[in-house]
């Protein structure tokens, strides 16, 4: 890249914060500023940065040094930074107002050739609508829920898992030790992926999904089944957007505005109802936003660097409008366009882990036709 050719860019995370972010980061400005010689700025609090008094500032080198291990994010998140629908109080009144020509005004004002956007599919489809308004975009796939269509993972899915996973093994010692139903509440409101896979990785004897409505008679069955062969104890690992057959989700915080409603305790219900139906002792614990925080694994951390130096190339090919995406071990691009025409990101019935979770005797609660037809044993 010749000095002729020098760039300026600048980065922004948006959307709710996941491990991994700060690798993602770090590797942005070191292969623009170290490789490339080329000028980043960062973006305080998502796109609503752009629009903040000192919320597009400088990233240099200095910066980014020692941040490769951090959690969260050194230029802030906005889980409500739409810019297409931007709540504001106007004469104590709370409307909603389209700010996205705003950002695009900005975006040319500050005469930068490229934003990177870090976000889930939410914070990407902003993105792309505001690269049909004219904004030079390239996006990075980030959620610990790991539901962008078009990559096998995004960047905070193996952290949280992890967690999760972690929280699952150190709960087995005590379930076994007092002869009790762990019940753990885990991060999924349509996607299940973490329950899935920390339900895996931590040896659960039932997992919950979003994706598939469980049966409660399913569960104690399950329950019993272990006692009759003598195990005492079992774990189940419950996304928060799981629900029961012709019930629904479950509701701690009612959404208003652009609010959205908040999930949360359905594994109160799950753990009432098991303590009722099987008298076995019954604990639920919700693991909440521990699953979001602390160190990122080194797969995120990789994943990040890999990812951020991507979209850098991309920047560098003039491919804007794309996202990077990891397709088995390869980092490709992917058109925003088409990431967003894909369904959303949800557990097939036919995935992989979960066939592998089924066929060494995992319960998802829907083996309702089994348990009527083969007994309880059979669970």
């Amino acid at each position: 890249m010749t000095k002729a050719q020098r760039r300026r860019i600048a980065i922004l995370t948006g959307g709710g914060d996941a491990p991994g972010l700060n690798a993602a980061i770090r590797a942005v400005v070191r292969h623009a500023v170290f490789t490339l010689g080329w000028e980043v700025l960062g973006v305080r609090n998502g796109y609503n940065g752009f629009l903040e008094p000192d919320g597009v500032f400088p990233l240099t080198l200095d910066m980014v040094r020692g941040i490769l291990p951090l959690g969260g994010t050194i230029l802030g998140a906005a889980n409500r930074g739409n810019p297409f629908a931007q709540e504001m109080e106007i004469d104590g009144r709370k409307v909603t107002v389209d700010v996205s020509d705003d950002i695009v005004a900005r975006i040319h004002e500050l005469q930068l050739d490229a934003v990177i956007v870090t976000g889930g599919d939410g914070t990407l489809g902003a993105a792309l609508d505001l690269y049909r308004k004219g904004a030079p975009i390239v996006g990075i796939p980030k959620t610990i829920d790991n539901d962008v269509p078009g990559t096998d993972f995004t960047i905070g899915f193996d952290t949280a898992v992890s967690v999760a996973a972690e929280a699952l093994d150190r709960l087995h010692t005590t379930a076994e030790s007092h002869h009790r139903v762990m019940v753990v509440e885990l991060m999924g409101r349509d996607a299940g992926f973490i329950a899935l896979h920390a339900g895996v990785a931590g040896g659960a004897d039932i997992i919950l999904l979003p994706e598939i409505p469980f049966h409660y008679e399913v569960l104690a069955a399950k329950v019993l089944g272990r006692i009759r062969r003598g195990r005492m104890f079992s774990i189940v690992a419950v996304a928060e957007g799981a629900y029961p057959e012709g019930g629904q989700k479950v509701y701690r915080q009612p959404g208003e505005g652009l609010v959205e409603a908040r999930l949360g305790g359905i594994s109160l219900q799950v753990a009432d109802y098991i303590a009722q139906a099987t008298g076995t002792e019954t604990r639920a614990l919700i693991l909440g936003h521990l699953q979001r925080g602390g160190t990122p694994t080194a797969r995120d951390r990789v994943l990040a660097t890999l990812f951020g130096a991507e979209a850098v190339r991309l920047v560098a090919q003039d491919r804007l409008g794309h996202m990077v995406a990891l397709r088995g071990t390869r980092v490709e691009a992917l058109p925003l366009a088409e990431m967003l025409a894909q369904r959303p990101k949800r557990v097939q019935p036919d995935d992989d882990v979960l066939l592998a979770a089924r066929a060494i005797g995992t319960v998802f609660g829907d083996e309702i036709d089994r348990l009527r037809s083969a007994g309880e044993a059979g669970l």
